[in-house]
């Protein structure tokens, strides 16, 4: 199955200027990919500081037959856009990309602040009734199918998907580190998706880049089995080869990205037992990576802070600290829901102080604290 997707969000502009498309080079890109076999292009309302949908409408729909691509769009529910403004919003996006439906359409983001709330009584999703409108616009014929992005846990997951048949698919960060992370729990959401018989879309395939590059021992684990293969391309392999997955997204931003994720993708089958080894292995000493190893958090299972895991606390902020672009990770944006989740507290209020001790005695009060200073600031 051609399932690697064109994700919109790290396209090549000029000059840095994130609104400014290098149509020459993005243009090709997206006819290459065309080329190809491959058909899925994923933008969103907020992606290049709201023009991906631009770029869309001009590379892709201008240029090429409504029916040789699909498109996904996403509706921003973070904005908090009022209820009486969904209509014109969502009419607005498709005016923009210059279409008359939507092959995908997802509510943007779900989570537990924005699906149940702080309280616990309800937050946005629930009280502008987002899930009702997309019904109706899939009844107009405006849109093809129902999904949401997802960004918590795989309890959550599990009780949106009963609550909400209409769903038809689900896109979730999913890479070799988040697999097993405790607050992305991507392995968990996974199978919680497959359970509820919907279908998979895979984002943040190479983390934002942070899985292109390993620690050399890391790369050398995964280079002495494939010489051929980059490194990124092991963690596309590794989404590409997992069952009921519609596509595996990757913001690609030149044509070597292109060409490399297309050559993975054309030859991709389910990784070996061996295969599999050396990849979590490879994991493992990334994990390992400064500033908090692994092997240490893992020294702090069962402590607590707020009533949420410390152990997920320091994994998120370290993990972040190790990527391309810190204030731009999956992770970092976990906590806020885990202690609305866990606690009911508002990470960006006043939060309860609260001395941290291990068994033994040791104050890591200021290591936790160190890490949700981080994370408070980072989140949004």
């Amino acid at each position: 199955m051609k399932n690697l997707g064109f994700g919109m969000m790290r396209l090549p502009v000029k000059n840095g200027n994130a609104q400014d498309f290098d149509y020459e080079e993005l243009n090709k890109m997206v006819d290459t990919f065309l080329e190809a076999g491959y058909t899925y292009f994923d933008t969103s309302f907020v992606y290049h500081e709201g023009h991906s949908e631009d770029a869309v409408r001009e590379a892709l729909v201008k240029r090429h037959p409504r029916d040789s691509y699909t498109i996904a769009d996403k509706f921003p529910t973070f904005n908090n856009v009022p209820e009486e403004e969904a209509d014109g919003l969502f009419e607005s996006q498709l005016k923009k990309v210059g279409v008359d439906y939507f092959d995908y359409y997802l509510m943007h983001n779900v989570q537990t602040v924005l699906y149940d709330g702080i309280d616990g009584n309800g937050g946005v999703i629930k009280k502008t009734r987002l899930f009702e409108h997309m019904k109706k616009w899939k009844e107009e014929g405006k849109i093809r199918h129902i999904g949401i992005s997802f960004h918590s846990s795989a309890d959550l997951l599990d009780r949106v998907l009963t609550e909400h048949p209409e769903i038809e698919f689900v896109q979730i960060p999913l890479n070799p580190v988040d697999w097993g992370s405790e607050f992305v729990q991507a392995g968990k959401c996974y199978d919680v998706i497959r359970r509820h018989g919907r279908k998979v879309i895979v984002m943040e395939t190479v983390k934002g880049g942070g899985l292109s590059y390993l620690p050399a021992e890391a790369e050398k684990i995964l280079k002495d089995l494939h010489p051929d293969w980059s490194i990124a391309s092991w963690s596309v392999r590794f989404a590409l080869g997992l069952p009921d997955v519609i596509a595996v997204l990757s913001g690609m931003s030149n044509e070597e990205q292109m060409q490399d994720n297309i050559h993975a993708s054309d030859d991709a089958k389910a990784l070996t037992e061996e295969e599999k080894k050396a990849l979590r292995r490879a994991m493992e000493i990334y994990r390992e990576n400064k500033p908090i190893p692994q092997s240490q958090i893992d020294t702090y299972k069962g402590l607590t802070w707020n009533h949420v895991p410390v152990t997920g606390i320091l994994q998120a902020y370290s993990i972040c600290q190790i990527q391309p672009n810190p204030a731009f990770s999956d992770d970092n944006n976990y906590f806020k829901n885990v202690l609305a989740e866990k606690a009911h507290l508002d990470l960006f209020g006043d939060l309860p102080e609260q001395e941290v001790r291990t068994a033994d005695g040791e104050d890591i009060t200021y290591l936790v604290e160190k890490a949700v200073r981080w994370l408070k600031k980072h989140s949004f």
